[in-house]
């Protein structure tokens, strides 16, 4: 009982706030899929809060000659959640026009410092945002034995949950990069 007072004086004294503090399956969704949403959404809502406010100097900024922008890093987001659609709603990895919309945002480094630039972070956003709305409108048509499916190596549970720690991944570092601004 200590320990658990203790976690809580430090989470108010830190002024760390959450805008979602449970995992709640949202309206139409089975439970496993759901919660799946809840996470997604969760780690989305944070992500934008490191980038939310960056003008065009920090929307591009690059830590070093081998970093990726903020604006290209939530582009990759956007392009590897587009992967996963693919993969596990029909099987496949991205077609010939799918891979010249995404690849670049797939594969980042040079070819991406240079193609992704110059346009503020709405723009990124917004490609995100619609990639996001896609996947929660696919993920409502299926329920959870479909999400417990093998789909080629893996199941589709853990291919999204693979999105889900992807995502996290790059949060952590777009904290960092908004740090050094």
């Amino acid at each position: 009982m200590k320990k658990l007072a203790l976690v809580i004086i430090i989470i108010l004294l830190s002024n760390i706030t959450f805008a979602q503090n449970e995992i709640a399956v949202p309206k139409g969704y089975s439970n496993d899929i759901g919660q799946m949403i809840s996470m997604l959404d969760n780690l989305k809502s944070r992500v934008e809060r490191h980038v939310a406010n960056l003008d065009q100097n920090g929307t591009d900024f690059l830590l070093d000659e081998n970093a990726n922008s903020p604006g290209a890093i939530i582009y990759h987001l956007a392009a590897t959640e587009a992967y996963y659609q693919v993969y596990t709603f029909e099987g496949r990895g991205f077609n010939k026009a799918e891979a010249k919309k995404w690849e670049t945002a797939l594969n980042l480094g040079e070819k991406g410092r240079n193609e992704f630039k110059d346009k503020p972070i709405s723009y990124y956003m917004k490609i995100y945002d619609d990639v996001r709305e896609k996947t929660k409108d696919l993920l409502k048509t299926k329920d959870d034995a479909w999400f417990k499916e093998m789909n080629g190596n893996m199941s589709n549970q853990w291919a999204w949950f693979h999105v889900m720690e992807h995502q996290a991944n790059h949060m952590g570092q777009l904290a960092l990069i908004t740090k050094r601004l």
